[in-house]
């Protein structure tokens, strides 16, 4: 059995804890590493009582701050009964000891996940592409109007300074995970000081709020399961949320500069599925919220997803990187995003974005 195991698991301790913890996980167990591994490691986890999903940080390059399972499994604990759709946790493990690092399980949804491209026979239809696009922004400011203070998440982050603190942690991963010098990037981060807008009400975060991480019933494209992978979650300014939802999402009409920082965009170019700017639009309506700011958003957006992909990158470098996809993961990738966040600066009706000084 030891010899089918993934990377990440220690088949003995974690079998003994799911015996002790999980409601109906005595073994044998069965694990299979899924959702790629280029952040947090995610295992589908098979017994005889029934079907689980473990999630454990990655094998190397953890960074300070980041990866913690504790905060992980708290936030999806405050959400389990509210209307936000999320997995239900099911027991947290803090003891290093049992597999190497902390790690949590939670219950298994069943449903539709577009990552690369959309699965044959899945929102075939403009109308289902549509109501996919509205599900996907209702389900935000579904997230965004849950009273924090009121599920018990009143310290979950500190909103005040939030986006400051963004462009700052950011610059320091930067410093831990770059592989080389890259002078644009200082130019983008010297211009987000510059223009750090006045920030919205401040309400739970997912940080990393797109298409990929959303589960979809199988049988309707415009009903989310679960919004998945919340490591980034925290208290801040949920316009960071819409704008890094933006970024993930193409229109037919973008330049090849914008495709070149972010491919797997192409797929929201097909009929049906809103524009940036309906999305946008929708969100405004539907949140009650001023979005005139965004261009800040996207670059801010862009500007962590570039230090996102150079630690990914920097991991894979150092050969502590299990799962498939670390192609996209490159000092040229970092670039583009750098010079996508620059050309959003650049275009934007904010002088201080657009580098003006005086």
């Amino acid at each position: 059995m030891d010899g089918t195991v993934p990377p990440g698991i220690d088949y003995q301790g974690v079998s003994r804890f799911f015996a002790q913890h999980v409601p109906g996980g005595q073994g044998p167990l069965t694990f299979q590493l899924i959702g790629g591994g280029r952040s947090n490691l995610t295992y589908l986890v098979r017994g005889p009582g029934g079907e689980w999903v473990l999630r454990r940080p990655p094998l190397g390059h953890v960074l300070p701050t980041a990866h913690d399972m504790a905060r992980e499994y708290r936030v999806l604990s405050a959400l389990a009964d509210t209307d936000v759709p999320v997995p239900r946790p099911l027991a947290l493990c803090t003891d290093a000891a049992v597999n190497g690092m902390p790690f949590y399980v939670m219950e298994r949804k069943q449903g539709v996940i577009i990552e690369d491209a959309i699965p044959p026979g899945y929102a075939e239809t403009p109308e289902e592409r549509r109501r996919l696009s509205l599900a996907l922004v209702e389900t935000l400011v579904k997230l965004h109007a849950v009273d924090y203070q009121a599920v018990g998440l009143g310290d979950f982050g500190r909103p005040e300074g939030y986006l400051e603190r963004q462009v700052r942690r950011w610059w320091e991963q930067w410093e831990r995970s770059k592989t080389r010098d890259l002078p644009a990037i200082e130019e983008v981060a010297r211009r987000l000081r510059a223009a750090l807008p006045a920030p919205s009400p401040a309400t739970i975060v997912h940080g990393d709020y797109r298409l990929g991480n959303l589960m979809l019933a199988a049988d309707d494209p415009g009903r989310v399961v679960a919004i998945l992978d919340w490591e980034m979650s925290t208290l801040g300014d949920p316009l960071t949320d819409l704008a890094y939802t933006l970024m993930y999402w193409g229109d037919p009409d973008d330049p090849p500069s914008r495709r070149a920082a972010q491919e797997r965009a192409a797929l929201t170019a097909a009929p049906g599925f809103l524009r940036r700017e309906e999305l946008t639009a929708e969100y405004a309506r539907r949140s009650g919220r001023d979005v005139t700011a965004l261009d800040f958003y996207l670059v801010l957006g862009y500007y962590k997803l570039a230090v996102i992909n150079e630690g990914i990158y920097a991991r894979y470098l150092q050969g502590k990187t299990v799962g498939e996809g670390f192609e996209r993961s490159s000092g040229e990738r970092t670039a583009a995003l750098v010079e996508q966040a620059l050309a959003v600066a650049d275009a934007s009706a904010d002088p201080r974005l657009r580098g003006e000084t005086g």
